[in-house]
């Protein structure tokens, strides 16, 4: 959840982290802190609320120069927001200091020992356990601060990646990942570590991930690597390919808003190089090696969270419609903590654009010990759960800054599409002129969505109409149904609206109760198989005096008459509906948000990937 920063090298560390920190920002936002080593000693600087609040809490400090520094932008979980539960967290001795992304789940039981040996706390962090724990082990075992760290992460329990730097040595920085991502920049004399590759990339392409259990050691300028059992490891480097300007507003007044408007691009990229409908030709590199046993498998089992999750059941309604493979689509978060019933013919997706979700890579790690092939579908290279599987599709969306996601969720889809219809194709179970047709229709869809991004302006004004709205309520069938899901979510994230998605049908079961001329109601009715039993649900909407947002298929004037407001996009094969009727709801979720005042991009409580359970 936290972000974390580090540098140690020839510059003037504080403006690198602090810039970083700004780029971290989208993953905790409750609390920032510093921590600089300088001829006044390791001085930690920290404040509550976002980095801009650290940087004028800094303005009144002095002497900041310094080569080697750590920084931290803090999501809450043990402590609320405030100044002394924000990181860096120093020692008992003040010689070291710590930052910390995961949860220490035996921290209580370290901390009750500590307290009895006579140490003291100032905040209610696991985090300042740790580095508390990782001190005294030093003090006792008369070891180096490698070793006493080693020692420690044998003994605690739970998620972590930390940095930390201490008094007695001003040119090390020593750092270990568990369950949380942890990357290494390597510059010429000059190292840089980071959350992920954003705050890296505008001083170097080469970069180290770090992997689960190891450390790593930064001392004068060398980049050493060990395992937990103090076996060293050769450091692996990757050249990075994202680009600075990805992670720039590029003139979007917020993250949110770019992203979505790049979505023509974003669906482009993922299917570039793997369809190409003129040929019949779909390809997924990452399917090469398991295809058989995709091809045979019994049963699809899609384990995701929050917005992928939505994604799985887009794909739920695919596979099983193309490829006739029965699909269930669980919540990673549950399904570790009962009993499920995975046999070795199932083939597993994970999807998470971070790569990083841990409620996901528990599961997969459920999964994979009872003889499953796990196969990641994510947005970010080198992260834990393509390293995590057994194979997996990259959706090249690009950096996705804005907490509520966007473009990921259609990037998503994209994949899990040519997935079913590889599939489909290869077990017999989709006509050949049917197959080349959904090819050369799933090409057309960056431009389609092109023209949907088109009524912004419309959904705009519509969006004036309905922000001080209590409540709303999203409707679909089929292949709509998610997508009611997905907008009720974006609405909830970003303005705090309460908002529910429903099957259309569904309705008449409960949620009719809450219609009246407060409630408005969105529906999802373009022109598919269910579209007849859609436009009885808006009668039975209106019936009731309920204020109806319809999205439908471009001219469909038989909706447009019997609403009070219309989104069109443009017609396209019902399958692949998703990827254009989302856009106007999440046009409409931003719109809405921006006008209640909210902070779109860093919405509270939450952050963007949630690596702790």
């Amino acid at each position: 959840m936290c972000g974390i920063v580090a540098y140690v090298g020839q510059r003037e560390a504080l403006p690198i982290i602090i810039k970083g920190l700004k780029r971290l920002e989208y993953r905790g936002y409750d609390s920032a802190g510093v921590a600089l080593l300088n001829s006044d000693g390791l001085n930690v600087y920290k404040k509550k609320g976002k980095v801009s609040d650290l940087e004028e809490h800094l303005l009144d400090q002095k002497n900041l120069k310094s080569h080697i520094g750590i920084g931290h932008t803090r999501w809450a979980t043990h402590g609320e927001p405030n100044d002394r539960n924000a990181h860096p967290h120093y020692s008992q001795s003040e010689n070291l200091a710590l930052i910390h992304n995961g949860i220490i789940e035996n921290y209580a039981s370290i901390k009750q020992d500590l307290l009895n040996k006579g140490y003291t706390f100032n905040s209610d962090t696991d985090s300042e356990v740790f580095i508390q724990f990782i001190e005294d082990i030093k003090k006792n075992a008369n070891c180096t601060l490698e070793e006493a760290v080693r020692l420690a992460l044998h003994k605690v329990v739970g998620a972590y990646a930390i940095v930390i730097m201490s008094k007695e040595d001003p040119n090390l920085l020593i750092a270990a990942r568990k369950g949380s991502p942890l990357v290494i920049g390597v510059g010429e004399n000059e190292h840089f570590l980071a959350s992920d590759a954003t705050p890296i990339i505008e001083y170097t392409n080469q970069v180290v991930y770090l992997d689960d259990f190891q450390i790593a050691i930064i001392r004068d300028n060398k980049l050493q690597l060990k395992n937990i059992e103090n076996v060293e490891n050769t450091p692996y480097i990757h050249k990075l390919e994202m680009e600075l300007e990805a992670i720039e507003k590029g003139g979007f007044e917020h993250f949110m808003l770019k992203e979505i408007y790049e979505q023509p691009k974003s669906i482009a990229d993922c299917l570039r190089g793997r369809l190409d409908a003129k040929s019949g030709r779909v390809v997924l590199g990452g399917l090469r090696d398991y295809m058989n046993k995709f091809e045979h498998a019994d049963r699809i089992v899609i384990l995701a969270c929050g917005t992928s999750w939505h994604a799985g059941l887009v794909a739920e309604y695919l596979f099983e419609e193309f490829a006739r493979v029965p699909v269930e689509v669980e919540y990673a978060s549950e399904f570790r903590y009962r009993n499920p019933v995975i046999r070795e013919g199932d083939f597993v997706i994970a999807i998470s654009q971070s790569g990083e979700t841990a409620d996901t890579l528990a599961a997969i790690e459920l999964a994979k010990s009872k003889g499953a092939i796990i196969f990641g579908v994510c947005n970010v290279v080198g992260s834990s759960i393509p390293r995590a599987t057994h194979a997996g599709s990259y959706t090249h969306a690009g950096p996705e800054i804005g907490v509520a996601s966007t473009k990921a969720f259609t990037a998503q889809i994209s994949v899990l599409t040519m997935m079913a219809l590889m599939l489909g194709h290869r077990r017999g179970t989709i006509t050949e002129s049917n197959y080349m047709m959904l090819l050369n229709e799933l090409e057309q869809i960056p431009s389609k969505v092109e023209k949907a991004l088109k009524s912004a302006k419309l959904i705009e004004e519509i969006s004036a109409k309905f922000k001080d709205a209590r409540n709303f309520l999203y409707l679909g069938r089929g292949y709509n149904f998610p997508v009611a899901l997905e907008g009720a979510l974006k609405l909830k994230e970003i303005s705090y609206i309460h908002a529910e998605g429903y099957p259309a049908a569904e309705m008449k079961h409960g949620p009719i109760a809450l219609i009246d001329e407060e409630m408005p109601v969105v529906f999802i009715a373009t022109k598919d198989s269910s579209y007849e039993k859609v436009v009885s649900n808006i009668q039975e909407v209106k019936a009731r005096k309920g204020k109806v947002i319809a999205v439908v298929t471009e001219g469909d004037h038989d909706v447009k008459n019997m609403v009070d407001h219309v989104i069109e996009i443009p017609d396209t094969h019902e399958a692949f509906v998703p990827l254009l009727s989302v856009v106007p709801l999440q046009l409409l979720s931003y719109y809405i948000a921006v006008m209640r005042g909210c902070n779109v991009d860093q919405p509270r409580n939450l952050a963007k990937s949630v690596t702790v359970e």
